[in-house]
């Protein structure tokens, strides 16, 4: 995207098209606005839609422009933070509300992705959370027995049990987690765009919004050549919001993250890495995460920008990294590489937040994006449309409080990492 490779990588070179659009040129009405096309702005717009609703999409680039269209592709269930956790921060109310909306939300990804015949390379397997050592394990422990309470599809496995199901002995062992999968989440991005074109949605792409507001109908946001007009404005923007709701970007904390496609590997390879087809990532705070893609291309990652030094820094983790886990592969050329930002909240969670009257929105996915934001926008559209009142939201409405020390975070997050991968590529 914008001719640069390093955004997207491998997933712009193997997602399906992305549906003909053009820039908004003109002024229009709506009975919703939503501004951002990447997976809460795309699954709200899809949802209103089927309710009848008349809905104008506006995305500043392209569909999964943001983080919808550069993650790994993880379909996971819940945050990165503890189960318990969540009624401790959010109280008993919100916290069971979010848990249980959230430890089903794949459900309603893979749903999506069959009613609509998205082709995104679905994986249906589940995922696992690698032990690292001692510590890593009493986490996963931690972990599996908090969802195991609550009747969650989740199994710990021993480190001779995971070595089977990963074709590595690098772990102490880990949670596989049955209802998760992984899909390519540029193509997923793609899909529900096409869906929400089907439905009734009118989207428009290379149409960033510059001005919002009030007016006797509703709202006015205002592009570079057009104008919507409705009564509710969605901002699904989330880390890579801009103007006019800059307080979204500045209550969270950039944390980049990159990833390494290796060329596919041979049929042998491929039988005895990852057979059953998870997804994974590890306990360490600079975390490792791997899958394959459908050509059989392994796509490694961690933290870190891949720019300034970082690149080559990075580059050469990964190859370290490789080589501990998979030492099977051998030397093997990385066929594509790229980055993005995954925005973080002071307490790892998500927010909701009503701007003004009538102007709503869903932030602070914390690298848990695709199950939540598609969640969150049937959960938004639901909203909309009367079915949920603002009392019955799985959060309370919160007002955007700029991060502490943001800037200086980001700094030591991209700094941080290269000083982690230089140092070696531990397990």
């Amino acid at each position: 995207m914008q001719n640069d490779p390093l955004s997207h990588g491998l997933w712009e070179r193997t997602a399906p098209p992305s549906p003909v659009t053009t820039a908004l040129s003109r002024a229009l009405t709506a009975d919703v606005v939503v501004v951002g096309g990447g997976y809460t702005g795309l699954s709200t717009a899809l949802h209103a839609a089927q309710d009848g609703l008349d809905v104008v999409l506006l995305e500043g680039v392209e569909f999964g422009f943001g983080g919808s269209g550069r993650n790994v592709g993880l379909v996971n269930a819940g945050m990165w933070v503890m189960p318990d956790d969540l009624p401790a921060a959010l109280g008993p109310l919100y916290g069971d509300r979010l848990l249980d909306l959230l430890g089903n939300a794949p459900k309603l990804v893979f749903e999506l992705v069959r009613a609509h015949n998205i082709a995104c390379e679905l994986e249906m397997a589940g995922t696992l959370h690698c032990a690292v050592g001692g510590k890593g394990l009493i986490e996963i422990q931690q972990r599996a027995a908090q969802w195991g309470a609550r009747g969650a599809a989740v199994r710990l496995l021993d480190a001779t049990e995971t070595a089977a199901k990963l074709g590595s002995r690098a772990y102490a062992g880990s949670l596989l987690d049955m209802r998760a999968g992984t899909v390519q989440p540029l193509a997923y991005v793609r899909g529900l765009a096409h869906a929400a074109i089907r439905v009734g949605a009118r989207l428009f792409t290379q149409s960033p919004v510059r001005q919002a507001e009030k007016v006797p109908t509703g709202w006015r946001v205002t592009t570079d050549r057009g104008s919507v007009t409705a009564r509710w404005v969605v901002v699904a923007t989330d880390a890579y919001t801009n103007m006019p709701w800059p307080e979204i970007r500045t209550e969270q904390v950039h944390l980049p993250y990159f990833n390494f496609a290796t060329l596919p590997l041979s049929a042998e390879l491929r039988q005895s890495i990852l057979p059953e087809r998870q997804g994974a990532w590890d306990t360490k705070e600079v975390l490792t995460s791997f899958r394959f893609d459908r050509a059989g291309r392994l796509v490694f990652g961690s933290v870190g920008a891949l720019r300034g030094t970082g690149a080559a820094v990075h580059r050469a983790w990964a190859k370290r990294a490789l080589a501990k886990i998979y030492p099977q592969i051998g030397d093997i050329d990385f066929e594509a590489e790229w980055y993005g930002q995954i925005g973080m909240t002071d307490n790892s969670l998500p927010r909701f937040h009503r701007l003004a009257e009538n102007v709503i929105a869903f932030s602070g996915y914390n690298g848990r994006g695709i199950a939540p934001g598609t969640v969150f926008g049937r959960v938004l559209a639901d909203h909309i449309a009367g079915r949920i009142a603002e009392a019955d939201l799985p959060l309370p409405v919160t007002a955007p409080q700029d991060a502490r020390l943001r800037r200086l975070k980001e700094a030591y997050y991209e700094v941080g990492a290269q000083i982690a991968h230089l140092a070696d590529a531990r397990l």
